[in-house]
């Protein structure tokens, strides 16, 4: 691979919010596992756990993610409270414009907002999801290590053909995505990953958002 072939993996990637109902192969699935499996962690501990969930269960898990979404309140494991400020709060609502727009719901469309949000916890329809826990006992350093697994995962799929988005939303009911798979408490469940193949007709999957320039992002010394 040349760096121009890595660049335009890495340019290529983007987050899906559409699917068609396809299975992937599962021989694709795991040499995308195998490959992510290969990313750097402090003392190579490796801090990640992954529970794999597809087709029919998928969607029931969604249904009752969602049904729980409409009667209560979210309980993630590692609280999203995080209040986003200045150049983070553009950024923030600079996607969130990408989005909607691309979808035709106006910020003031609270029903179509509310729906739009729902289907994150459907996986977006997507055929496959991994969700991806930080076992107990781990921290933020460790974290730091599953995001690259994580990433390194969405390229090892983009690699593939296959589209994917990671989705704080899937993290937040946690309890449920237990219920539903007879899982033990202990690990912190930190992010789900719905991947498959691309819906191209979806709307969403038009949307398109920018980066910061390397001005605004790095500073050079000596």
């Amino acid at each position: 691979m040349t760096p121009d072939d890595f660049d335009r993996l890495v340019r290529t990637r983007r987050s899906v919010r559409g699917y068609l109902p396809d299975p992937v192969d599962p021989g694709v699935i795991e040499a995308a596992l195998q490959t992510a499996l290969w990313a750097p962690s402090n003392c190579n501990v490796q801090p990640w756990r992954i529970e794999l969930v597809s087709g029919a269960r998928l969607r029931a898990l969604g249904q009752a993610m969602i049904a729980h979404a409409q009667s209560g309140k979210a309980h993630p494991d590692v609280p999203m409270d995080t209040a986003y400020r200045g150049i983070f709060r553009d950024r923030q609502v600079g996607s969130a414009r990408a989005l909607y727009g691309a979808m035709g719901i106006a910020r003031d469309d609270m029903p179509g907002r509310t729906a739009a949000f729902l289907r994150n916890l459907d996986a977006f329809g997507a055929p496959h999801a991994a969700f991806v826990f930080l076992p107990a006992g781990f921290g933020t350093r460790e974290a730091a290590d599953l995001g690259g697994f994580v990433q390194t995962f969405l390229l090892a799929l983009t690699a593939q053909g296959l589209g994917s988005v990671a989705q704080g939303a899937l993290s937040l009911y946690p309890d449920v995505l237990r219920e539903e798979l007879g899982l033990e408490r202990g690990d912190q469940l930190m992010v789900g990953i719905a991947f498959g193949h691309e819906d191209p007709a979806h709307p969403a999957n038009a949307a398109r958002t920018d980066r910061e320039g390397l001005e605004g992002m790095v500073r050079h010394h000596g």
